[in-house]
């Protein structure tokens, strides 16, 4: 696969020596604690070389984190079994991998990942049915498609790299449609907030699947 091919030459640069969690990053670890107990399973969707997913692991009860790449993966089991943490797995897996169950995490992190996926809204759907009731979603979103000066212009070269296939490719959508899309799935938006890795914007939403399925509401691509 194309992407995966990608992903694996990219982690062999992804944590660098001597480079620590960046401030948003720590930001993103203090928030999701707070929606973690001891007893919560979580799924780390495009958990790249697992660094949020081994920060969070003390204080949830098992934590699965899973990446189409495998060098990513091998990384991060590789920085578990160093620090030897008993509660942490990585897999090699896509989201939509029929090993996960559904219903089966209080918790999924989904961070810079949903702009690089071919539907996201077809994977906001999946993340809703793995969670069980009740359950919270966390993403973290760089919003390409917002309508300013300053983003048009950086859109630019990030598409034409993409089409290159230089960059892996790209979704361009906006914050408000990023929050529609999250909410017509099922939703209940309980924080949201911009981010900012400069000169991108950064949309951090936390999400909580209803106790009981609801009627059906329409859906809004993103």
């Amino acid at each position: 696969m194309k992407s995966e091919k990608m992903w694996n030459q990219l982690a062999k640069s992804w944590d660098k020596p001597g480079v620590s969690l960046g401030e948003n990053d720590l930001k993103i670890i203090e928030m999701t604690k707070k929606y973690l107990n001891p007893s919560s399973v979580v799924l780390d969707y495009g958990c790249a070389t697992g660094s949020i997913a081994l920060e969070i692991a003390s204080m949830a009860k098992d934590v699965h984190g899973i990446d189409i790449s495998s060098n990513m993966i091998e990384i991060a089991q590789r920085k578990a079994n160093k620090r030897g943490m008993e509660n942490i797995t990585f897999t090699k897996a896509a989201i939509f991998d029929e090993s996960l169950g559904k219903e089966s995490f209080d918790l999924i992190l989904s961070l810079s990942i949903l702009h690089l996926v071919e539907d996201p809204t077809q994977a906001v759907d999946r993340i809703k049915q793995l969670l069980k009731p009740g359950g919270i979603f966390i993403s973290a979103t760089p919003c390409l498609g917002e309508k300013t000066f300053l983003s048009v212009l950086m859109n630019i070269p990030i598409f034409v790299l993409s089409k290159l296939g230089l960059v892996p490719s790209i979704g361009f959508f906006s914050a408000s449609g990023l929050t529609t899309a999250i909410m017509s799935a099922g939703f209940q938006i309980v924080e949201q907030e911009d981010l900012f890795v400069r000169p991108l914007r950064m949309c951090f939403i936390v999400a909580r699947k209803a106790w009981k399925d609801d009627a059906f509401v329409p859906h809004h691509s993103i």
